[in-house]
């Protein structure tokens, strides 16, 4: 997917603790190209990135979770639910859609169009833990990815992925399973190391080619 990284640029253009954010954890970096809306709605845990060029509009319940990667170009828009667990990732390119219009003939459609000509439909995304989504994806409302889902690149999904299965083409199926043993023990062995006896987040600080202090100011 593809990240900047815990550099030195951090201090300069990391904008994660400016926003207004209803929560943020510890070592969070949106670099300051990311266009954030809604950002009072957003909730988004400890050791995230946020690259530039993304769009995330909160607007509903929006929930980004620990160790996950946000990649350049990404939109999540449409005005539903998006709730993204941990250690889940979402490469450049992809548009994810947690609303629409109704295309079906109901009501007008359009942003411009005002209340009760266009009725919008908000929906939801639910993305589970460990998902991977391949570059240029289009995710439609309505849609749960299962733990562990792998999404091919190009791909469209239009409807729930089971876990651990590996996903892609027009429209998203299911091609082969995913094998979790070795990705369970590495998280748990990531975990032990990474949050304290408490099960709180140990912040960067002090460790090798971090720059904890600043992504906490």
């Amino acid at each position: 997917m593809g990240d900047h990284g815990y550099g030195g640029r951090e201090s300069l253009a990391n904008i994660a603790y400016g926003l207004g954010l209803k929560q943020v954890g510890k070592d969070v970096t949106i670099w300051s190209l990311a266009k954030i809306v809604y950002p009072e709605c957003i909730c988004i845990g400890d050791s995230v990135i946020i690259d530039d060029f993304v769009f995330l509009s909160g607007r509903a319940k929006t929930f980004i979770g620990s160790f996950n990667h946000i990649a350049s170009f990404v939109s999540i828009t449409g005005g539903g639910e998006f709730i993204m667990e941990d250690f889940a990732g979402i490469s450049s390119g992809t548009r994810v859609f947690t609303g629409n219009d109704d295309y079906l003939g109901g009501c007008m459609t359009g942003p411009t169009v005002p209340y009760p000509y266009r009725i919008p439909i908000r929906s939801f995304v639910r993305i589970g833990r460990h998902v991977v989504v391949g570059a240029n994806s289009v995710i439609l409302p309505g849609v749960t990815l299962g733990e562990g889902a792998v999404i091919g690149a190009n791909s469209l999904v239009t409807k729930d992925c089971d876990p651990w299965t590996v996903c892609f083409g027009t429209p998203a199926r299911a091609h082969k399973s995913r094998p979790k043993g070795t990705i369970l023990d590495l998280e748990s062995r990531l975990r032990r190391e990474m949050y304290d006896a408490d099960g709180q987040y140990i912040p960067r600080q002090g460790k090798t080619g971090s720059d904890g202090d600043e992504n906490q100011r």
